[in-house]
């Protein structure tokens, strides 16, 4: 496996994205989002978790040439899930196949899944479980649901007959056995697994207490190679793992594919 070959971010999983507020009210102290507006002054650590919508004006909402993900840098909460439905409406009335991506909310998934019905061969949920343990989850993203609520969400849309997929990235505990064990009876598709990227700087820059940072150390070791390497090799002949670049990247300095 070549680094250079090896697809990033958003990338791996659609050629698009789509995007309709500033800030998010989950807080995660890992966002990438998080830490491009605080270093570029668009937010500060406190001010990222109120969300603003961004203007949407001269925005195209036309077919694409594959599909969309959305949300890419925010999620659909209980704040947005008006605008949500209306974006995300109004883009698959357009004919596009949508990528959902969300720590989900489970009553803003019932009304996306009960009011989308009609375009549900055209969407498919991506539900961010990191972990099954929702004091963990609390830990790293302390305004998003917890465990039960996600799983509940994920029950919902696989009982509607949508495509369901999971993103443990960043994987935020070495209890990954678990997380399968609990969500894979309910996922049509794959189960995305990844370490968090750059947990040093994104920590430091983000988090608004002094309690989080205490536990990038024990999580850096969770995710060294050779525990990578292990997960890896438990999970690579399940059709339902696949990985993202932080892990291929590992693969790529260690394993002949």
């Amino acid at each position: 496996m070549d680094k250079e070959d090896i697809l990033f971010g958003t990338k791996e999983w659609a050629p698009h994205n789509f995007n309709f507020m500033k800030g998010c009210s989950n807080d995660c102290t890992y966002c990438y989002a998080k830490e491009m507006a605080i270093r570029f002054k668009r937010k500060t650590a406190d001010s990222w978790k109120n969300e603003e919508a961004v203007s949407l004006e001269g925005k195209s909402f036309g077919k694409r040439n594959g599909r969309i993900m959305i949300p890419s840098s925010h999620d659909i909460t209980p704040g947005n899930i008006d605008l949500a439905m209306d974006v995300i409406s109004r883009l698959l009335k357009s004919g596009n196949e949508l990528l959902v991506v969300t720590k989900p909310n489970l009553a803003c998934i019932e009304r996306l899944v009960d009011e989308l019905l009609q375009y549900r061969a055209k969407i498919q949920f991506r539900f961010t479980i990191g972990s099954s343990s929702t004091t963990t989850l609390k830990l790293w993203e302390p305004g998003a649901s917890g465990f039960p609520e996600r799983l509940d969400a994920l029950k919902y849309a696989y009982g509607k007959g949508y495509e369901t997929t999971i993103s443990a990235e960043p994987l935020l505990d070495e209890k990954l056995d678990d997380l399968y064990e609990k969500v894979s009876p309910f996922v049509t598709g794959s189960i995305w697994v990844g370490k968090m990227n750059f947990p040093d700087r994104r920590v430091k820059m983000n988090a608004t207490s002094g309690i989080v940072p205490n536990h990038v150390k024990a999580l850096i070791a969770a995710q060294c190679d050779e525990k990578i390497i292990a997960i890896w090799e438990k999970y690579k002949n399940n059709p339902k793992v696949e990985w993202k670049e932080s892990i291929k990247k590992v693969l790529a300095k260690h394993v002949e594919i």
